[in-house]
């Protein structure tokens, strides 16, 4: 039984394709979040999903060595939203979603993320629709989080309610 089992599991994951996480699953953009967000908008994406990090944080990661760079997180994500990341700590000059300059140090002071990993769901209308602080536990949870925001679950109950009701 162990052994089917151990079969099983090691061919699941031998068919799980990683990717790099820069080149697959973030967008580049050129720091002005209103226009990205405008771009998501005529793409008929669901909004922008941010992922606000920092050097150094081993959750961010984890994140990206064992979810983000999954081809099948990249896939979804992307067909949903755009994708940018904030570094928490970083200066480099950017425009937010009202069109006011700002840093991203600042940016991310002003929405109140401390600790890191952050994913902020932003709506079509450039507010935030939901927050999710920390790392997933893993791919499965983290595609949840996005049919989550996809489906609207958002709206009428809470991620963890959502999970239970979903198994």
């Amino acid at each position: 039984m162990i052994a089917v089992w151990l079969l099983c599991f090691t061919s699941s994951l031998a068919m799980a394709e990683t990717r790099d996480v820069h080149t697959y699953f973030f967008d580049q953009h050129l720091g002005d979040f209103k226009a990205e967000l405008a771009n998501a908008k005529k793409a008929g994406k669901q909004g922008v999903m941010l992922m606000f990090e920092q050097e150094d944080c081993p959750w961010c990661a984890r994140m990206k060595s064992t979810i983000l760079n999954q081809s099948e997180v990249q896939d979804y994500f992307k067909k949903n939203f755009t994708i940018l990341m904030v570094d928490i700590k970083g200066g480099t000059a950017l425009v937010d979603f009202q069109g006011l300059e700002t840093t991203e140090k600042a940016f991310s002071e002003k929405n109140r993320v401390r600790a890191t990993p952050v994913f902020a769901f932003i709506d079509l209308d450039g507010k935030v629709a939901y927050r999710f602080t920390g790392a997933a536990k893993d791919v499965n949870e983290f595609l949840l989080l996005g049919r989550y925001i996809v489906d609207g679950a958002y709206k009428t109950q809470a991620f963890n309610v959502y999970k239970q009701a979903v198994k």
